[in-house]
């Protein structure tokens, strides 16, 4: 496995490979993928902003999950499928960082708190940077958490799914009040780890250069 690709689980799965390989006969590319990634992530944060309810909270679930599918299946067609193109790295990357904004921006301005979506919006990609800069130190990049992008994506999703229950009987949005202020403190508390793995590994090797 490459060491800089994200630890997924689900690439071994048949049915993943098998649309892989569907993906790949009808030439479809990575980087299209990827943009799509972005369509799903807004067609969330929209639905969500229209109905903060039973509705848009569903729709905007379907949109975080489709979004995912998309980033697993970007990366199994180019790699497992053998599309890597030139500037695949760049369509890995960008459009993860736009689909992540969306949702969690969105997801503040569904409740009113549209200052706490955009901090939380900025640690999440922070997160990347860190993890980024790392690689370009020529260190293996770290995915680790406690708030990596499949643990914000899951945070909304269960956070979305209790909204569907709380709105029906109370009409608040605690639920998602509590799954932002996560995600932007879990996104800061990853920035903390990642940099402090980072020296780590800058100052192992530099016992191992001495």
């Amino acid at each position: 496995m490459d060491e800089n690709r994200r630890p997924i689980k689900t690439r071994s799965a048949g049915w993943a490979k098998r649309f892989t390989d569907e993906l790949v006969k009808r030439d479809i590319s990575p980087n299209q993928i990827s943009v799509i990634s972005m369509l799903f992530a807004l067609f969330g944060a929209v639905t969500l902003n229209i109905d903060n309810g039973v509705a848009g909270s569903i729709l905007c679930i379907v949109g975080i999950q489709l979004r995912l599918l998309c980033n697993l299946f970007d990366g199994m067609v180019a790699i497992e499928g053998g599309k890597q193109s030139a500037v695949g790295s760049l369509y890995n990357e960008f459009p993860d960082r736009v689909a992540d904004s969306l949702l969690i921006v969105g997801l503040g301005f569904a409740i009113g708190q549209s200052d706490l979506g955009w901090f939380a919006a900025l640690a999440a990609a922070l997160t990347a940077y860190v993890r980024v800069f790392g690689g370009a130190l020529g260190l293996a990049q770290s995915f680790m958490g406690p708030m990596a992008k499949q643990h914000r994506m899951a945070v909304m999703t269960v956070a979305l799914l209790l909204n569907v229950f709380e709105t029906s009987y109370h009409a608040t949005h605690y639920a998602l009040l509590i799954a932002l202020v996560i995600i932007a403190l879990g996104s800061v508390a990853t920035c903390v780890t990642r940099t402090l793995a980072i020296a780590r590994q800058l100052k192992g090797n530099a016992h191992v250069d001495q």
